[in-house]
C-alpha cells in the first residue's frame, strides 16, 4: 500500500512538473518569441522579390549620352536549381543549347563560379543569383523557353536594361564597365546586400565605379503571397524602385572623338609607337573636356560576359594593355615640357627674371659633359628665349649649382632641393585627385626617394656586383650593368650631380602622367591655382531635378607671382609660332586662335623617345589646355605637336587645305554663310537642362 502511494505521488509530481514546463514553454512561445514566429509564419505565406532599379545614364556636357540603357531580352539560369536535379541540370543545358545555338559546354562555363584554376567565361557574381547567359536573345528564343517552362526549370527570360555605348571605343577607360556583384561586395558595401535583387551589377572602373551608388538607384520590393506549394496567389505589397541618378559630365563627346582620332593617327605615323594619350582641360575651371588613351577597346565587350581570351587581351603587354588609361595611369619622363617647373625653381632660387644666361653646346656637371640638343650652342639667352628655343645647358648649370648649395654628396640638413620642391608645388609626384580610380602619382626623384630606392634594391645590387649578368649576351652591356650594380650597392642612396642635371630637363628618373602635366599648365596659364580636375559635373534625377553639383577642388597655388607667371606664359606663347613647334603649326591661323605650349622629347633607355606637346589656347585668355603624349613617338615637334594642332583644328572648326594651310570655316566664297552655320559650338560652361520627361532641352 505504501509503495502504491509512493508511485502515485511520483506520478503526480511528474504530471505537475510537465504541466509547469508546458506552461512556461507556451508563455515563452507566445510572449517572448511570439513576434519571431509570427514573422516566420508570414514568410511561409509571402515571398519578397527585390526589383532592381534602372541604372542612371552618363551624359556629356551637352546632354548627349556617353552611356545609356537599352532594353534587351536576357536569358538567365538558376545554377542552384540545376545542381539539385538528378543529372545536375545537364539535360536542361542541352535543351537550352539547342534553342540558343550555343554549345552546352560553353553554357556550363558561363554558369561556373570564377575561382583559382577557372578561366573565363565564368560567373563572378553570387552563386545564389540567376546568372545571365545571353543578353541578346531574340523574341522567338525567349518564347520557346517561356512556353515550355516544364522543359526549362530554373531558366528565365526577362526584359532587362543593359548598358549601351553610343561612342563605341571613345573614352572606354574613363567610362568604366559593369560586372555582377560578388559575395565580398555584398558584405562590404553598405546597403547593397539589403537591396540586392539577384541580377544587380556594380561599377568596376572609371565613372561607373566612382559614381556607382548614385547611378545604381534604389531597388524596389514586391511582396508576393503564395500557397503552401509556393504558387503565387497575388501581390500583397509593392514598393516601386527609384531609378538611378543621371551623371552629367564636362566631357564634350565631339571633342572626345577628335582627340581619339588625333592620337590614333599620331601612333600610326610613328612606327615604334606603343601607346598615346590626349587630355583637354577647361583652363578656367579645371574641368575635363576630353580624356583619351590609345590603344583603346570597345566597352560593349563586357556585356553578356567576357571570355578569358578577350580579358587577357585587355591586360596584354603585346596588345598595349588597352584596359589601362595612359592619361591617368601612364608614367613617363616629361622631357622639356617639365622646364616650366625648372624655370620657376630658378626664380625662387634667386636667378633674375630678366637676366641673361649662356647656352653653350655642353656643360660640365661634375666630371661629365652634359650636351645641349645635338650639341649646338645658342649663345646668350634670356629665360624667355631659353623656353622658346628649349636650351638645356642653362638648366643643367642652375640645377648643378643648387645641388652644390645643398651640400652635394654630403647634403645639408635639411636640404632646400629647390627643383624638387617646385615640381611638387606644380602637382608632380602626387595624384591630381581626379574622380577616377587608380590614378598614378608619378615620381619626383629627390634625396628621400633615392634612399628609399637604395633600401629596397641594395641587396640585389650587391649580389649582382659579385655575380654580374651572365644572361646578358652583349659583353660590354653586361660589364656596364655589373659596374652600375657595384656603384649602386655602395652609394645608391646618394643623389649624384648627374641626377640633378637630368631632373632639370625632365629626364632621368622623373615621371609624370599626361593629366598631371595638363593640370600644371592649366594652373600656370590661368590664375595660378592648382585644381583637382573633375569629369563629373552634376547628378540629376531622371525628371531633371538637380541632386548635386560636383565642384572642382583647389588643392594648391603655384609659388609664383602674377608677373612671373605672365612672363613664362608669354615665352610659351611663341613656341608654336617661332619655336620648337613652329614646323608643326606652319600655316595654322594664329591670327584667329593663337596657340602656345612646349614640346618635349624624352629619352628612354632601349626605346624610342617619348613625344610630348603641352599647350594652351588662345594665348591671350587661355580657354583650353591640350596635352598629347605618344610613347616611342620620337620628337615632340614631329609627333605630339601635329596631333595637338589637329585637335585645335577640330575644336575650332578649321579646315586644312591640301597644301597644309589651315583655313577658317568663314572663307570668302559663295558658301561662306553656310559654313559659318556649321561652325562647331564650344562648351558653354552651363549645365544642360534635363526636362521632366528625361529629354534634354535644346
Amino acid at each position: 500500500m505504501t509503495r502504491m502511494r509512493t508511485r502515485l505521488f511520483v506520478l503526480h509530481v511528474l504530471a505537475v512538473t510537465l504541466l509547469a514546463l508546458l506552461t512556461v514553454r507556451l508563455w515563452q512561445v507566445q510572449m517572448m518569441r511570439g513576434a519571431e514566429f509570427v514573422s516566420a509564419a508570414d514568410e511561409t505565406r509571402n515571398r519578397n522579390v527585390v526589383v532592381p532599379a534602372v541604372r542612371g545614364q552618363i551624359l556629356d556636357a551637352w546632354g548627349r549620352p556617353l552611356v545609356r540603357n537599352r532594353t534587351a531580352l536576357v536569358i538567365s539560369v538558376d545554377r542552384t536549381a540545376l545542381i539539385r536535379m538528378k543529372d545536375g541540370g545537364a539535360g536542361v543545358l542541352q535543351r537550352l543549347s539547342a534553342v540558343l545555338g550555343t554549345p552546352a559546354k560553353q553554357l556550363e562555363k558561363r554558369i561556373q563560379p570564377c575561382g583559382p584554376g577557372v578561366t573565363r567565361p565564368c560567373w563572378t557574381g553570387s552563386p545564389y543569383q540567376p546568372i545571365p547567359i545571353d543578353q541578346k536573345a531574340t523574341t522567338r528564343e525567349a518564347l520557346q523557353i517561356l512556353e515550355r517552362q516544364e522543359e526549362f526549370p530554373g531558366v528565365t527570360a526577362q526584359v532587362q536594361a543593359v548598358r549601351e555605348y553610343p561612342g563605341g571605343r571613345a573614352g572606354a577607360q574613363m567610362l568604366g564597365y559593369l560586372q555582377p556583384a560578388t559575395e565580398e561586395e555584398l558584405e562590404k558595401r553598405e546597403g547593397l546586400k539589403a537591396e540586392f535583387s539577384g541580377v544587380d551589377v556594380v561599377g568596376r572602373d572609371g565613372l561607373e565605379y566612382v559614381y556607382d551608388e548614385a547611378l545604381r538607384g534604389k531597388s524596389g520590393l514586391r511582396k508576393v503571397q503564395v500557397d503552401r506549394m509556393g504558387k503565387s496567389l497575388g501581390v500583397r505589397q509593392r514598393v516601386a524602385p527609384i531609378p538611378g541618378d543621371t551623371l552629367i559630365t564636362s566631357i564634350d563627346a565631339r571633342i572626345q572623338g577628335i582627340v581619339e582620332k588625333a592620337i590614333d593617327k599620331a601612333m600610326k605615323g610613328a612606327p615604334r609607337a606603343d601607346g598615346a594619350a590626349g587630355v583637354v582641360l577647361d583652363a578656367r575651371s579645371g574641368r575635363v573636356v576630353a580624356l583619351a588613351s590609345a590603344p583603346g577597346y570597345d566597352p560593349a565587350i563586357w556585356t553578356g560576359g567576357i571570355s578569358e581570351k578577350e580579358y587577357q587581351r585587355l591586360l596584354s603587354d603585346k596588345e598595349g594593355k588597352p584596359l589601362v588609361s595612359r592619361a591617368i595611369n601612364g608614367q613617363f619622363a616629361p622631357g622639356s615640357t617639365f622646364k616650366v617647373s625648372s624655370v620657376s625653381a630658378m626664380l625662387r632660387a634667386g636667378y633674375p627674371l630678366h637676366g641673361h644666361y649662356a647656352c653653350p653646346g655642353s656643360y660640365m656637371v661634375g666630371s661629365r659633359a652634359f650636351n645641349n640638343f645635338r650639341g649646338i650652342g645658342l649663345g646668350t639667352l634670356t629665360l624667355h628665349t631659353a623656353l622658346v628655343r628649349s636650351c638645356d645647358t642653362i638648366f643643367y648649370k642652375s640645377s648643378y649649382e643648387e645641388w652644390i648649395k645643398d651640400g652635394g654628396l654630403r647634403p645639408k640638413k635639411p636640404p632646400k632641393e629647390r627643383f624638387a620642391s617646385m615640381a611638387r608645388a606644380f602637382g608632380f609626384g602626387s595624384p591630381t585627385g581626379i574622380d577616377l580610380p587608380g590614378e598614378s602619382s608619378g615620381r619626383i626623384p629627390d634625396r628621400a626617394w633615392k634612399k628609399e630606392l637604395w633600401a629596397a634594391t641594395s641587396a640585389t645590387n650587391c649580389r649582382r656586383s659579385r655575380t654580374g649578368y651572365p644572361e646578358v649576351t652583349d659583353r660590354s652591356r653586361a660589364a656596364f650593368l655589373k659596374r652600375l650594380a657595384y656603384e649602386n650597392c655602395l652609394e645608391g642612396y646618394l643623389l649624384r650631380p648627374g641626377d640633378a642635371a637630368n631632373f632639370s630637363i625632365g629626364q632621368g628618373d622623373v615621371l609624370v602622367t599626361p593629366l598631371q602635366l595638363a593640370a600644371a599648365y592649366a594652373a600656370l596659364v590661368s590664375d595660378g591655382k592648382l585644381r583637382s580636375p573633375r569629369i563629373g559635373w552634376a547628378l540629376v534625377r531622371p525628371d531633371g531635378t538637380l541632386v548635386k553639383k560636383i565642384e572642382v577642388p583647389v588643392k594648391g597655388e603655384l609659388p609664383l607671382s602674377p608677373k612671373e607667371r605672365a612672363y613664362i606664359k608669354n615665352a610659351l606663347s611663341q613656341v608654336a609660332s617661332d619655336g620648337t613647334a613652329a614646323g608643326a603649326f606652319s600655316g595654322f591661323p594664329m591670327d584667329k586662335v593663337k596657340v602656345g605650349g612646349k614640346t618635349g622629347t624624352a629619352e628612354v633607355w632601349g626605346k624610342a623617345d617619348t613625344s610630348w606637346f603641352a599647350s594652351f589656347a588662345p594665348t591671350s585668355k587661355p580657354r583650353f589646355v591640350v596635352v598629347a603624349m605618344v610613347s616611342q613617338g620620337g620628337m615632340g615637334g614631329s609627333t605630339a605637336a601635329p596631333a595637338v594642332r589637329e585637335i585645335y583644328e577640330g575644336i575650332y572648326g578649321f579646315e586644312r587645305a591640301a597644301d597644309g594651310e589651315t583655313t577658317d570655316d568663314k572663307a570668302k566664297d559663295d558658301k561662306a554663310q553656310e559654313k559659318a552655320q556649321r561652325r562647331p559650338e564650344l562648351p558653354t560652361g552651363v549645365l544642360p537642362k534635363i526636362k521632366s520627361d528625361g529629354t534634354v532641352a535644346r
